[in-house]
């Protein structure tokens, strides 16, 4: 049987951070808005997505950190990576990722 060997991490401050490995280390990361969703079912999607556009970078392991901002949610996404990357391509692909309205809206569940 798999086991699910994300890390669920619910901080003080009210965020969520989801990671592979701990401690959570942002090598590259995209800062984003988006409309007010779940912080667990929103970390798990965007996760999905950027792991899916950055699967090709050895050593790649996810994070993403979603809080509350008083116009809905804050996130900070990327993750470590091991090795040697084009930082700059890297964190384009995650920013692509916030301007697709489709992926939004799926990651936030408004588009229902």
């Amino acid at each position: 049987m798999a086991r699910d060997r994300w890390h669920l991490i619910r901080e003080e401050d009210g965020a969520v951070t989801l990671a592979r490995r701990l401690p959570a280390r942002f090598d590259l990361a995209v800062e984003g808005h988006l409309p007010e969703a779940s912080r667990v079912r929103v970390a798990h999607r965007v996760r999905q997505d950027m792991w899916r556009a950055l699967q090709h970078l050895r050593g790649f392991a996810p994070v993403v950190r979603v809080w509350r901002e008083e116009e809905g949610l804050r996130l900070r996404a990327g993750g470590a990576v091991a090795g040697r990357f084009a930082r700059s391509d890297a964190e384009a692909r995650i920013a692509a990722l916030f301007d697709d309205p489709a992926r939004v809206a799926r990651w936030t569940g408004s588009g229902r």
